[in-house]
């Protein structure tokens, strides 16, 4: 049986037990120079156990638009803004408040306390609010001495503010690295884990190690996401460079613990239309956390088109689990790019990206994806939301505008393929 064969019945097997995997997956054998869309070898024993992150968490966070400029007003109308745009019926249920919800100095019983003026009624007036709205509450704070606004952090206070978000009914805690004393993070990230779990609470657990010690090579057993990357900026190239640097870890994501790559930058202003499109649908395809970052209450109609595509939510959502990545290169300074991944029902999801200046015309042939030449394949765009091709065969392409991109399901007719 030959690598091409072995790859078919690969997605049938996968499609079948993706639901329960929480073990490695062993290497599928393939000839050089062939990118193995299935390897996730990486991907550990889940230690976690507190069963959330079966697929990457989608919401909205408070940091990428508005900063230290927030209080609990600007929480409670974001979050009735994601059910009247519907968003929340697509996925966004996390409503996670960043940096500077603090005051600046903890209690007299040493506990954290909210910004009385920004917070006034406290964090846990504002989780029932949250909660009575269907969704879910996510809080921030650093594995440091200081938060990276120089509030209050809960390095050697794990377990007291685990304990306190928990009483406040916190669903979500972003976990960042600032004024960290230069202990490793290895040793300060798993004491959260520990206090998070004893709460009796069940609490996602996002490390924001900015990818400094390459947190995806020990994180598993840790959170349930964790940062590969610096932050994101509004930007092209901070997106693009981003992208590629999360590449990177493909092998090590799996339902349970997600690669993080950053929130999103859609609507904020930096880029294009064509640019977010990009941004949106690599970040879907990467299997990141779909995390909004731009004001929800005031989208624009091109804003919430791209943050609505329910079909590339579907990937991102895909219960296989398999973070797809840059799978082939060509152009000047390798600008066009085909990025790729496997997705339950036997099916592949393509991302024809042009990173040139230009518009150019970008394909994919079977054999990238580990295909035999001769399997018709249907293909249904993403975008345009409509099939367009139903029985090509070898290779597809597309002309791709620049700094834009196609997405498409790419789907094998097995009875046609002969084992």
């Amino acid at each position: 049986m030959d690598y091409k064969t072995v790859v078919v019945l690969a997605i049938v097997f996968l499609s079948m037990v993706s639901s329960a995997r929480v073990v490695p997956l062993p290497i599928i054998e393939k000839p050089d120079g062939v990118v193995n869309l299935f390897d996730n070898s990486k991907y550990g024993l889940l230690q976690l156990s507190n069963g959330l992150a079966q697929t990457p968490q989608m919401g909205w966070n408070s940091w990428n638009f508005f900063a230290c400029n927030i209080n609990e007003t600007l929480i409670k109308e974001t979050a009735d803004a994601l059910i009247s745009s519907g968003l929340a019926d697509l996925g966004y249920n996390y409503v996670n408040i960043d940096d500077c919800w603090e005051a600046l100095t903890r209690d007299a019983k040493g506990q954290l306390v909210p910004d009385s003026k920004t917070f006034p009624s406290g964090i846990k007036a504002l989780a029932d609010y949250v909660h009575g709205k269907g969704l879910k509450l996510g809080i921030y704070s650093s594995a440091g001495v200081f938060t990276c606004q120089v509030r209050p952090a809960s390095l050697f206070h794990e377990n007291d503010d685990a304990a306190t978000w928990a009483s406040w009914g916190v669903d979500y805690l972003k976990y960042d690295n600032c004024f960290n004393l230069g202990i490793k993070p290895i040793d300060r990230y798993p004491p959260m884990r520990d206090a998070l779990n004893s709460t009796g609470r069940t609490i996602f657990y996002s490390l924001c190690e900015w990818g400094e010690d390459d947190p995806a090579l020990w994180a598993g057993n840790v959170g349930n996401s964790w940062r590969t990357t610096d932050d994101i900026t509004d930007t092209w190239e901070s997106m693009t460079t981003i992208a590629d640097l999360n590449d990177k870890w493909a092998a090590y994501a799996g339902p349970g613990g997600w690669n993080d790559p950053d929130m999103l930058e859609v609507g904020n202003g930096g880029m294009s239309y064509l640019e977010y499109r990009s941004h949106f649908s690599i970040w879907a395809l990467m299997k990141a956390p779909l995390l909004v970052g731009c004001d929800v209450r005031n989208m624009t109609a091109e804003t919430f088109e791209i943050l609505s595509n329910k079909e590339v939510i579907a990937v991102n959502q895909d219960p296989l689990g398999i973070q797809g990545r840059k799978v082939k290169v060509s152009g000047t300074d390798d600008c066009l790019q085909v990025w790729a991944g496997p997705l339950s029902g036997t099916r592949f999801v393509v991302v024809l990206w042009n990173r040139c200046s230009e518009a150019e015309t970008i394909q994919v042939s079977w054999d990238t994806l580990g295909l035999d030449s001769s399997i018709i394949v249907s293909i249904r765009d993403l975008w345009k939301h409509e099939d367009v091709v139903a029985d090509a065969v070898a290779s597809f392409g597309v002309p791709v505008d620049a700094h834009s991109c196609e997405m498409f399901i790419l789907t094998p007719k097995l009875s046609h393929f002969e084992v």
